[in-house]
């Protein structure tokens, strides 16, 4: 029970922490992430907030990733699209709602604070080894189907996000880039603290 605990705690706040990352890279204002500036386009050109384009989109993900792997939907991924939507309209438009970012050293500072707590937030995330959430599923999708690397996969989804994403009119920008080459290495550095953290809790 304690364990089941714990992992879910670990899964749990790891996406709550994921969504206040998600939050300040795009208040950052220098470019968000491929998938992030996607669902801002989408509500800038459509409507509806932020956090509801990340549960339509990660639904429509559900479903293709299942289509193309050839397997059933993975129905617990609901549980992460949820979260993370509701908190990012949490964050967005109650806790960081009065935000004000002016100046491009503020703006990078905020842009590298997200990016870490984004890390942070998929270290936690990833340690109970439960469901991923859509975004790496279609990743892995692809990489099933089609017999491709995990790089090349995730580089065509990125891609397909970016692209779809400019022609919403997503914030598209240096930042994009920076978030791009740096997420990667951030997560590995948090990953094995995590992991450490999560099984002293579990074994104590």
């Amino acid at each position: 029970m304690k364990k089941w605990f714990i992992r879910g705690s670990f899964y749990i706040i790891g996406l709550i922490i994921i969504s206040l990352g998600i939050t300040l890279t795009i208040n950052a204002d220098l470019g968000a992430g491929a998938w992030d500036a996607l669902n801002v386009g989408l509500t800038e050109k459509i409507g509806l907030t932020i956090g509801n384009w990340v549960i339509i989109i990660g639904g429509m993900l559900i479903v293709s990733n299942a289509f193309i792997a050839k397997e059933k939907p993975d129905l617990l991924a609901v549980i992460t699209i949820v979260i993370v939507g509701k908190m990012v309209d949490f964050w967005m438009m109650i806790a960081l709602a009065d935000m004000e970012i002016i100046g491009w050293f503020y703006q990078g500072f905020i842009l590298l604070l997200g990016i870490c707590v984004i890390a942070i937030g998929v270290a936690l995330y990833l340690q109970p080894e439960f469901s991923l959430n859509p975004i790496d599923n279609f990743m892995v999708a692809l990489q099933k189907r089609f017999g491709l690397s995990l790089t090349v996969s995730k580089t065509l989804t990125e891609s397909f996000a970016l692209i779809i994403a400019l022609l919403m009119g997503g914030p598209i920008g240096i930042g994009t880039i920076i978030i791009l080459l740096f997420i990667g290495p951030f997560i590995q550095f948090f990953n094995p603290k995590a992991e450490r953290v999560m099984n002293r809790l579990i074994s104590s």
